[in-house]
Order: structure tokens, then C-alpha cells, then sequence
């Protein structure tokens, strides 16, 4: 089975912490030259010292917040005019704030919009023609469990990861013929910055520690634990990889089971 990514190179979006960072380490591991992208410049050159270069790999790092579509776009045009070539993208954001729908303002909807769907397709839009040129795409898009089972209390997030893989489908349809592939992974409860905050708003509604709320998470999977960030970035590096040529236009639950439904 070919795993290795060696002269493939990667744009890892969101990876300075959690999935995103774990995923650029994993792919580095593969062999693939890695193109960080978050707001923070300076976790963003700490980041690269964690980053395997011992197959010849060159790693690099673009600033960009999500926040700001515009300068997104800007970023990523020019990087790209500049001859660089991506073979992977890794779509990957922190989601909406939690809280009930029917208290959710309009105007959070619209920013999780363009955060999410609207920078993934502008990062797409300047990306897949380098990826049809080169003969191989891979566009791996990070959501949520949500957009098979919608998840308590994430009214805004489900609803806009629900629009993102319904994009994800569409697009993969699309680029499929050009040897560009388009997957969702749906990664469940993991251990990361962005549980420790929803665990946090739960445990003061609720009363109870945040212990208690990981312990609830936990008991809700068949597995009855949490997940690590290296657990769903496996799943994203095998979806990187030619050995996943043939896998297309699918969402792939990396939950340990909790999802209730096929």
C-alpha cells in the first residue's frame, strides 16, 4: 500500500494546535513538504521545528485569519502566482462559538459562513488548477459528526457544516475527472482547545467540573474515551495518500462509534 507523499506538497489549514497541527506532523512523517496557514506568525515558526524534514522535506508558512476572507484570498493568490505547487489541502477551522439555535444572532451564522465555507472555496478556487496540472489533488475538508447527526447545543455549527459537505459533494463531483479527490473527515469528542471550551460552557450550565463533562463525553462512545488529535490525522493522512485514489465525494466519522447512524 502506497502511503508515502514523498514530493507532494501540502497546505495544512488551522495548524498551529490540535487536528491541524497533528496532521502536519503526521504528513511531514509521509514524506510531504508542508505549507502551514493560521493567524498566529509566531506559533506558526514554532510549529515547523516539530515538522520531520529528514526525507528532504521544505516547510514553510503562510499567515492568513479566516475571519477576513479578502486577505485570505490575497494570501493564497499570491503564494500561488508565485509558481508554488499544493497537492494536498487540508480545509481545517475552529468552529462557531456553542449555544442553542433559536438564540443564535444572524449575524453568527454569517460569520461562520465565510470562516468555513467561504474561505474553503476561496482557497479551493486558487489551488485546484495547480492540482489538475500536476495530475494529482487531494481536498480533505475537517468538519464535524454534526452533518450526520447534529450535535446539542451547536445550532449555528451544525448548520454550517451541513452547508460545507454538501459543497464537499458537489465539488468532488466536479473535480473527481481531473484526478483531484474530496473528502470530509468528521472527527467525534477530541481532545483539544476547541473541546476544552465546549466541555467548559457545558460544565457551567450544567454545574458540574469539566472532568465530569469529559467523563460524559467519553461514557457516550462505544470505546468510552476521548479521541487524540493523532487519531484523526491518521485518517487524514491515509485520505492524502495515493493508496486512497479511488475514495471520493464521502464523509469518514472518526468518532469511535457515537454516531448513532450508518
Amino acid at each position: 500500500m502506497n502511503l508515502s507523499l514523498s514530493n507532494k506538497t501540502a497546505l495544512v489549514c488551522g495548524s498551529t494546535q490540535g487536528i491541524g497541527k497533528a496532521t502536519a506532523i503526521e504528513l511531514a512523517n509521509l514524506g510531504a513538504n508542508i505549507v502551514l496557514l493560521a493567524r498566529n506568525e509566531e506559533k506558526l515558526n514554532a510549529t515547523l521545528a516539530d515538522l520531520d524534514s529528514t526525507q528532504g522535506q521544505i516547510h514553510s508558512y503562510l499567515v492568513a485569519d479566516f475571519s477576513n476572507p479578502a486577505d485570505l484570498k490575497s494570501t493564497i493568490q499570491k503564494f500561488i502566482q508565485a509558481g508554488n505547487k499544493i497537492h494536498i489541502l487540508i480545509n481545517n477551522s475552529g468552529g462557531p462559538k456553542g449555544g442553542a439555535i433559536k438564540d443564535a444572532a444572524p449575524e453568527e451564522f454569517l460569520l461562520a459562513f465565510n470562516q468555513h465555507l467561504i474561505c474553503n472555496h476561496i482557497l479551493v478556487q486558487a489551488i485546484y488548477p495547480v492540482m489538475k496540472e500536476e495530475g494529482y489533488g487531494r481536498i480533505i475538508n475537517v468538519i464535524s459528526t454534526s452533518v450526520k447527526q447534529p450535535l446539542p447545543n451547536l445550532g449555528v455549527s451544525n448548520t454550517i457544516r451541513g452547508a460545507v459537505a454538501n459543497w464537499s459533494k458537489t465539488l468532488a463531483n466536479e473535480l473527481g475527472g481531473f484526478g483531484i479527490t474530496v473528502n470530509n473527515v468528521l472527527p467525534g469528542a477530541t481532545n483539544t482547545a476547541r473541546l476544552q471550551s465546549i466541555a467548559q460552557i457545558k460544565a457551567e450550565q450544567f454545574n458540574e467540573t469539566v472532568e465530569d463533562v469529559f467523563i460524559e463525553m467519553a461514557s457516550e462512545t462505544p470505546l468510552k474515551r476521548i479521541a487524540q488529535p493523532e487519531e484523526i490525522a491518521a485518517a487524514i493522512a491515509f485520505l492524502a495518500s495515493p493508496a486512497a485514489a479511488y475514495i471520493n465525494g464521502i464523509n469518514v466519522p472518526v468518532d469511535g462509534g457515537r454516531t448513532k447512524s450508518l
